[in-house]
Parts: structure tokens; sequence; C-alpha cells
């Protein structure tokens, strides 16, 4: 049991009104909420923009990322291709041939 309920079950086993109660845990409930809202500036009428507007940044954020990334293994791999043709090169002889 949560200490919410057991509260509410404490309160009603003394017999307080079991719609007061409620009523006054929505109250608290809605003030904490508006004041954590107000407290990282989401408390006006242009919130839901502000959040719309986060989500596409940070999904922005993680579709650069995973760009960076790519090309970073990209260009890994063509290194590795081009070292790996430079050293068979290298072995069949085939280096005098660029010095031509």
């Amino acid at each position: 049991m949560t200490m919410l309920a057991g509260l509410v079950a404490q309160a009603e086993g003394q017999g307080d009104d079991l719609v007061t109660l409620r009523a006054l845990i929505e109250e608290a409930t809605e003030a904490g909420a508006a004041r954590a809202l107000a407290h990282i500036g989401l408390h006006d009428d242009r919130a839901g923009t502000d959040i719309i507007e986060l989500r596409q940044l940070i999904q922005g954020w993680r579709d650069a990322k995973r760009s960076a990334v790519s090309a970073v293994v990209t260009w890994a791999v063509r290194a590795a291709v081009a070292a790996l043709l430079v050293g068979i090169a290298a072995k069949l002889g085939m280096t005098g041939l660029i010095h031509r």
C-alpha cells in the first residue's frame, strides 16, 4: 500500500469525510504539478509548443548523432579497404608502378 493510500485509510478510520479527503488530495496534486511546471518554465499557454519544439530538437540531435556515427564508420571502412589494397599492391611488387 502506498503512503497516500495509508493516510486515506487512516483518516477514513478516524471518521473523516472521504470526499473531502479526495478533494484535498486532488487540489494538492494539481497545485504541486502547477508549481513544478512553473519552476521549469512550462506554466504558460506556449508550454505545449515548447514541448513539441524540445522533442523536435532532441530528434534532430539524435539524427545528427546517427549520421555522424555512420559517416565515421563509412570512412573507417574506406580507409581499411584502401590500406588493404596498398598492402596487396606492395605484396605483389606493384609499388614501382606508382612511382613511374
